[in-house]
């Protein structure tokens, strides 16, 4: 049996809720010498693999390491030993990179807290941005981030006393710029162009600046987010309920745009 996958198969799961975890091994030098990650992956040494592998028991997990052999190979199967369900990937990170995928560029991220989160802060009732950005957060480049809700006013103060990262409020680095919203801010600042995910971004755009001609599904991204905003009360529900939301419209940003929906039929 293979416990290999390649980086174009690998990319199509990539943003999809049951995505494979991703780690990546490389070496302090091959990771010095090019701070990108796929997306979605975290770091971590190969050395103490066999302490560590336990985490992970009963997970789909795909390693990287610079080249896709001994450091992959030995920690897939440390993985596997622990009872994960262990792939590594075809070429590694260079094979990832050679194939002209899209890499999250790690210096933009913002730091972890000590159970190894990113830990953002945003205004309450969202609506659209503060959905979407969260949605391309957790899927393509933190699973595991946390995002506070927090009254307008406090948003400065919380980001500072709980060491978050603010965005989609005024004068903050992760927010809206020029005609883009911050969902544009995002894809730019982390190197996540693809087709899909910029359709997407036009969509976002439109329904979060009342500009509802740039796509056609902008006003029905409106009309959802509005009504979800207004189903629930607690924001956090809010998010997950939106995270569904956000999953359909980027897959049929991704696969579904030519096909038509047409029933009853011409009889």
């Amino acid at each position: 049996m293979a416990f290999t996958i390649s980086p174009q198969q690998l990319a199509r799961r990539i943003g999809l809720p049951d995505a494979p975890l991703i780690l990546d091994v490389r070496v302090p030098e091959d990771w010095e010498a090019d701070g990108r990650l796929v997306p979605g992956a975290i770091r971590r040494s190969h050395a103490d693999a066999g302490a560590w592998a336990p985490e992970f028991r009963g997970r789909d997990v795909v390693v990287a390491c610079q080249k896709g052999l001994k450091l992959s190979e030995g920690v897939a199967a440390w993985l596997r030993h622990a009872g994960a369900r262990a792939e590594t990937l075809e070429g590694g990170h260079l094979g990832w990179v050679g194939a002209g995928l899209p890499t999250v560029t790690a210096s933009r991220m913002p730091p972890r807290d000590g159970a190894g989160r990113t830990v953002w802060v945003t205004r309450q009732r969202p609506k659209v941005d503060r959905i979407a950005c969260p949605w391309l957060i957790r899927r393509f480049v933190d699973r595991d981030a946390v995002f506070l809700f927090v009254a307008a006013a406090e948003v400065a103060a919380v980001a500072d006393r709980f060491g978050a990262t603010p965005f989609d409020v005024d004068g903050v680095f992760w927010s809206h710029r020029g005609e883009g919203c911050t969902f544009d801010t995002m894809l730019a600042e982390f190197g996540l162009s693809t087709p899909a995910l910029d359709r997407l971004a036009a969509i976002v755009r439109g329904a979060d600046t009342s500009r509802l001609d740039l796509a056609p599904q902008c006003a029905g991204l409106l009309a959802a987010s509005l009504g979800l905003s207004r189903q629930y009360r607690d924001d956090l529900a809010q998010l997950e309920a939106g995270m569904a939301l956000y999953d359909a419209f980027h897959l049929w940003c991704r696969d579904a745009t030519e096909e038509m929906h047409n029933w009853p039929g011409p009889r």
